[in-house]
């Protein structure tokens, strides 16, 4: 009787130990950086912040995905840069990624969309690209309107069509 209280006592803190805890966690770690590889994907994280991805209909490594782009959007705020989300993510902690992701952003970023994530949804993107780990250099510093780039960049200045002569031949 009393080896089975020390068995029963033994298994009981087998359970609770961190290394069955911490089996446990890495499971729950895992999938919440699919479930951020899924965000990233569906919510076209890659669009802007991995070059060529949009040229190459999204066929580049996972290696190379979201380490920013040196590709500016310009329009009347200025010029802005898609991050390299691989370092952002590495240089803060998670209370810091919640709170940018609430924030608002420049154009053309749809920070108003991120926003409205969940704080689950935005820990497991978090989780994602700190699971990538850091990869590249950051992008290219905001410059402010009027002022001139090196880099190439997407206009964005909407422009209006000039009228038609009402006796214009067709």
């Amino acid at each position: 009787m009393k080896s089975t209280h020390v068995t029963l006592f033994v298994i009981a803190c087998l359970a609770s130990s961190p290394i069955t805890a911490g089996a446990a966690d890495k499971g729950a770690d895992k999938r919440q950086i699919e479930r951020g590889r899924y965000l990233a994907i569906v919510s076209g994280c890659n669009d802007c912040h991995t070059a060529h991805y949009m040229e190459r209909d999204g066929k580049v490594p996972e290696s190379e995905w979201l380490t920013g782009s040196a590709m500016g959007f310009q329009g009347p705020w200025g010029t802005t840069y898609p991050a390299n989300l691989r370092v952002l993510a590495q240089q803060m902690n998670e209370a810091q990624w919640l709170a940018r992701a609430r924030s608002q952003m420049r154009p053309p970023m749809p920070w108003f969309n991120l926003a409205k994530m969940t704080d689950t949804d935005l820990r497991a993107l978090y989780r994602y690209l700190r699971s990538l780990g850091p990869k590249g250099e950051a992008a290219p510093a905001y410059v402010g309107p009027g002022v001139a780039v090196k880099t190439p960049y997407i206009n964005f200045t909407p422009v209006m069509p000039q009228p038609q002569a009402a006796n214009q031949k067709r």
